[in-house]
């Protein structure tokens, strides 16, 4: 069995959160450290520990976190543009083992981001 993970405490408000989006499917909410004026997570409801363990069956479900990344980008103001992130395993800088995307924004990004 998987132990719980601070993300799926937060699906259970276990943990506070500010959410921004709510769903069937996910939930966004801001980071709590964040590193962009604007700097969002969306996670899904069921856990995903990496984007490398994504299969067929999750085509629709990632469809619609980047439609809910695309909303939310819209509803803050990210005009001038915006940055999604997906950290995959620990060499790659993901911290927490359940797939999330991260919306940043508000400010001029760098090229390469790491």
């Amino acid at each position: 069995m998987m132990a719980v993970n601070i993300f799926q405490k937060i699906i259970d408000r276990e943990i506070k959160a500010d959410i921004v989006h709510e769903d069937s499917e996910c939930l966004a909410f801001r980071d709590v450290n964040p590193q962009a004026p604007v700097h969002i997570l969306i996670i899904p409801r069921r856990v995903i520990r990496t984007h490398a363990d994504i299969g067929p069956a999750d085509r629709e479900l990632l469809g619609h976190m980047h439609l809910v990344a695309a909303d939310m980008a819209r509803k803050l103001g990210l005009v001038e543009g915006y940055r999604l992130v997906i950290n995959c395993g620990h060499a790659a800088g993901q911290t927490v083992p359940h797939l999330h995307m991260h919306l940043l924004g508000g400010r001029d990004l760098s090229w390469p981001p790491g």
